[in-house]
């Protein structure tokens, strides 16, 4: 990689070759990561594992007005890449994010990586040897009159990492465990991966900012409309149970759909639990960081040309 008139002319042998914005929920990076990318001929790759699925915008915070940078639409991938209903894993998010990769790669542009899914950040960055789990019908009939606290600590007992921040229904805890179940009777498989260079940069505020920013955006999403969101999917085919597996957003006003809690009730309890979701976030973050996975933290509270400025200056520090 070369720097030349402000620009990132890529090379064969990069010194960087992959940019990475994390952070928790409500902090920017999706901004800060197109407008970065307009700057250095780069292309957004989505590490959101919600943002995949058409059809669910506002519950996800997929605001694609981000991405547009001086009346250009910044290229971005792996948004709006699956239908309502399906269920998406980390091990479709790795093979797809090399995919893209790659194809960004021969283009001679940068990819940048954008997101906030701990878990299928790292599947990347640490380059985790997967396996495509099927169904297990007989081993979820086992799980069946265990509580979540029996779900949870047998989850708590396998060695392998676990996106705790998605954990928050017992679907998904069951879905953990059917594939811990299975990696343990079947070997991994031997990936060959493109070898990255990445440098990662991650967000963070104050508790209170923190707090502030995800109650103002949550109420914000009411207003435009995300409980007509979920009664549209709901229209559309998609079961209460699948809604429920989606988590936070989708799966609150769901259960006020079904009746479950008023109005006050289901928001209250959804903007605890997005605050909940935050702080699991970051605690993965600062796990990535024990496992060898070097951040650069930005006060996200900065000015976004400044946040840009300090990126770029760390950039030209790596190339020399």
């Amino acid at each position: 990689m070369v720097w030349a008139s402000g620009v990132i002319i890529m090379n064969d042998n990069p010194d960087v070759n992959l940019l990475v914005i994390v952070g928790p929920t409500a902090t920017g990076k999706t901004r800060l990561g197109a407008l970065l990318a307009h700057r250095i001929n780069g292309e957004i790759i989505s590490g959101d594992s919600r943002q995949v699925y058409r059809d669910m915008d506002i519950g996800t915070g997929k605001d694609l007005r981000d991405f547009m940078v001086e009346g250009e639409t910044v290229p971005y991938h792996l948004i709006d890449i699956r239908n309502p209903g399906e269920k998406y894993n980390v091990f479709e998010f790795q093979q797809d994010f090399f995919r893209v990769y790659e194809d960004i790669r021969t283009r001679g542009k940068m990819p940048v990586l954008v997101g906030g899914s701990g878990l299928y950040i790292e599947a990347v960055l640490r380059e985790y040897k997967l396996i495509n789990v099927p169904v297990d019908p007989a081993f979820r009939a086992m799980l069946e009159d265990k509580t979540m606290k029996e779900l949870t600590d047998m989850l708590a007992s396998y060695k392998k990492l676990h996106n705790i921040t998605d954990l928050d229904t017992r679907k998904r805890v069951v879905r953990a465990l059917e594939i811990e179940h299975y990696y343990a009777s079947h070997p991994e498989k031997e990936s060959h991966f493109p070898e990255l260079y990445p440098l990662i940069f991650g967000l963070r505020v104050d508790r209170e900012t923190r707090r502030t920013n995800i109650s103002q955006r949550l109420y914000r999403r009411l207003k435009e409309g995300m409980i007509e969101e979920v009664e549209a999917l709901l229209h559309q085919g998609v079961s209460f149970d699948t809604l429920m597996y989606y988590g936070l957003e989708y799966k609150y006003i769901a259960l006020y759909l079904k009746g479950e809690f008023f109005y006050d009730e289901m928001v209250g309890k959804l903007e605890t639990a997005i605050h909940q979701f935050a702080k699991r976030q970051m605690t993965w973050f600062r796990g990535m960081e024990k496992r060898g996975v070097p951040i650069l933290w930005l006060d996200g509270n900065l000015p976004l040309e400044k946040k840009l400025t300090i990126i770029l200056e760390k950039m030209k520090e790596r190339v020399k």
